[in-house]
């Protein structure tokens, strides 16, 4: 039975505006990040066995031993980085089943988002394909090494735990651009970096919970 004939297609909108409430009721302000958050439909990137579960403010498994952000945690880094700007040109870490890179894709001019795990890499293009995001590019890279052929880049999100934030992202930052990334171990919280005159200059955020970056491709 198809998503649409099972009626998640057709509670979508209702569920979704439930969602934009509670995004308000824990602090979103950006009403550019509300409409983006809005204008996806988060069904379409998870399981369909957990389709009505999508708009819960909850991570849900997408196999490969990763997981769909919880819509506060999406909402909460593109906030960050937007802040009252242009996204401009967008370079997603970790592509995952694609909802993220079709959130950005609202706010920005053009994303660039790398998976290293090629099957989920699939996963992503087909339901980007569904919803008919088309300013998307999606590559099966080492996220680590972000993508030198595209750089710089105005805006970079990485949606999965660095150790340390890996320097070729700090390299392929335009001037004036501006780096989200969780950062840490068993303890993590969000830091926002910008490329200011005087240099890099870094921010923390929120104590936050994501699978670590790990090297290479599968």
């Amino acid at each position: 039975m198809s998503r649409t004939a099972s009626g998640i297609g057709m509670t979508s909108l209702r569920t979704r505006t439930r969602m934009i409430e509670r995004l308000r009721e824990q602090g979103i302000v950006d009403e550019d990040v509300l409409a983006a958050m809005a204008a996806v439909p988060r069904h379409v990137f998870v399981e369909e066995a957990l389709a009505s579960r999508a708009y819960e403010d909850t991570a849900l498994p997408l196999g490969f031993a990763q997981t769909i952000s919880q819509p506060y945690v999406v909402a909460r880094m593109v906030e960050v980085l937007h802040a009252g700007r242009a996204l401009g040109k967008t370079l997603e870490i970790g592509a995952g089943c694609g909802y993220q890179a079709a959130v950005l894709a609202q706010l920005s001019a053009e994303v660039y988002a790398v998976e290293r795990i090629g099957p989920l890499l699939a996963k992503a293009r087909i339901n980007l394909r569904a919803i008919n995001q088309i300013n998307v590019r999606l590559k099966h890279a080492d996220g680590q090494l972000g993508l030198p052929e595209a750089a710089p880049f105005d805006s970079i999100i990485v949606a999965a735990a660095a150790a340390r934030i890996p320097p070729a992202l700090l390299q392929q930052l335009a001037p004036a651009g501006r780096l989200i990334v969780p950062v840490g171990g068993a303890s993590q919280r969000l830091a926002l970096i910008e490329r200011r005159p005087e240099g890099l200059v870094e921010t923390r955020f929120d104590t936050v919970r994501f699978v670590p970056l790990l090297p290479g491709v599968e």
